[in-house]
């Protein structure tokens, strides 16, 4: 397996607009260098001033220097069969494929980022940047911010990564998606237009019906993820009939997740089958036993009125792990949290991390009052509140409505209106329905987000 590490110098930051005006190509055959080649570009278009300051390449420099159609196919034979490399592989990759794409060619390389293995093979660092991460590790840079200099020292960074982990670095190496097995309708030009932000996505078929949706922090990757997916039959299927791909940014994950449920529930996508089924499967109830003590106790949600439900839990595992953190920060009993069954002293007593009300050492009203203070933090009953976060963009704020204690809606507002009585911020709200789901998603962000932002109305 042989290596191509890149590095470039461009004009700018968006491969649309921009033109590259350095490239260096080191192949590299996981242990040692092999060759190199390194050229300055005539970019045709001017080189800013604040890129001329950075890098030392100036318009004189790349007057006469080839233009990148005239490289392309040495660049090509260059790196036949490597794997491309570089820190930050999506910046260099993507500038490298619009360069073709201008040229008619459609280039596509497997790849691999230095950046994402380099917190996977040696994590623990404070910055993976190339300059801090190569202070770090004693790697000089000779020409920091020109293609050859950050190239080199990118390969030197690649060479203690194999060393370290071959095996674990070869599994970040990715592929494009392959054309072939996709919807021929389907416009992957409109799917490169796509942001890696949170939202949500909605695959379409032929006959524009709606088959799927999803929601992801980075909507993009995840899209990818599913066009990728061509070892399941299911997954196979679904990539033939994706013919059309829409989404929407939220900003806020918590409106996402909502989003999701509440489209899920009106058009019934026949391959959202996890959504059909029960999200949250075990509920946190409390109740007082026969000695007063309050309670908390692990059980199916379907055997739970949703208004008595505390929270919501997808595993088993996940709501005995919250019980037994619920135990360690506020002192709680384990017999009463039923994480621990006993008919005498439950065993944080005896390592003095209960103060005893499984005995009746402590008054049930003292031990009551911390049990309600370790359940506040996600209860929404009767309280009302707009929760505030991350907009679509930075000019905006998202907005969740929760009205006595009941969710009511999601919208954006302008960042100055940020600054106002939030009872005007009812006007940009789109209204949703409230129901079971939408009431576990709220009750799982609150537990999951005990700071998240408030405003009370």
């Amino acid at each position: 397996m042989i290596f191509a590490i890149i590095d470039i110098e461009t004009t700018g930051g968006s491969p649309k607009t921009s033109k590259i005006t350095e490239i260096a190509v080191i192949k590299h055959d996981g242990n040692k260098i092999l060759d190199r080649f390194v050229t300055l570009l005539n970019p045709e278009m001017p080189i800013p001033e604040f890129i001329v300051r950075l890098t030392g390449i100036n318009d004189q420099m790349v007057e006469n220097a080839p233009r990148f159609f005239e490289i392309a196919k040495e660049f090509l034979s260059f790196t036949e069969d490597c794997i491309f490399v570089a820190h930050n592989v999506g910046f260099d990759y993507g500038m490298i494929r619009q360069e073709f794409k201008r040229l008619g060619f459609d280039y596509r390389s497997k790849h691999l980022c230095t950046v994402r293995s380099s917190r996977f093979v040696i994590p623990g660092h404070d910055s993976y940047s190339l300059g801090k991460l190569s202070r770090s590790l004693g790697i000089s840079i000779n020409g920091r911010h020109r293609a050859e200099g950050d190239a080199a020292a990118t390969a030197d960074l690649f060479t203690i990564l194999m060393k370290q982990d071959s095996k674990g670095l070869q599994t970040f190496i990715q592929e494009d998606l392959n054309p072939k097995v996709l919807n021929p309708n389907l416009d992957l030009e409109a799917l490169e237009e796509i942001p890696d932000r949170v939202g949500i996505y909605k695959f379409y078929n032929e006959f524009s019906q709606l088959i799927y949706v999803g929601k992801s922090k980075h909507i993009r990757k995840r899209i990818d993820q599913h066009l990728k997916n061509t070892k399941t039959v299911k997954g196979l299927q679904l990539i033939k009939e994706i013919q059309r791909i829409d989404y929407e940014l939220t900003g806020s994950e918590l409106i996402a997740l909502m989003y999701e449920s509440n489209l899920v529930k009106e058009h019934r996508p026949i391959y959202n089958t996890a959504l059909k089924k029960n999200l949250f499967p075990y509920a946190l109830i409390k109740f007082y036993n026969e000695s007063n003590y309050l309670n908390l106790s692990v059980i199916s949600s379907s055997k739970v009125n949703e208004l008595d439900a505390l929270t919501y839990f997808s595993t088993k595992k996940d709501a005995t792990n919250y019980l037994s953190n619920l135990c360690e920060i506020y002192e709680l009993c384990q017999k009463f949290c039923n994480t621990y069954l006993t008919d005498s002293a439950c065993f944080n007593y005896n390592i003095k991390k209960c103060k005893g009300a499984c005995i009746k050492e402590e008054l049930a009203e003292e031990y009551n009052l911390r049990v309600l203070e370790s359940i506040e933090r996600f209860k929404t009953d009767g309280l009302s509140y707009f929760l505030i976060g991350i907009g679509r963009e930075k000019s905006e704020k998202s907005i969740v409505l929760i009205e006595d204690g009941q969710y009511r809606g999601y919208g954006f507002i302008p960042y100055f209106e940020s600054k106002k009585n939030p009872h005007t911020w009812k006007r940009f709200l789109t209204l949703e329905e409230n129901n079971r789901d939408t009431k576990s998603i709220l009750s799982v962000f609150l537990r999951q987000n005990p700071s998240a932002n408030k405003v009370p109305l």
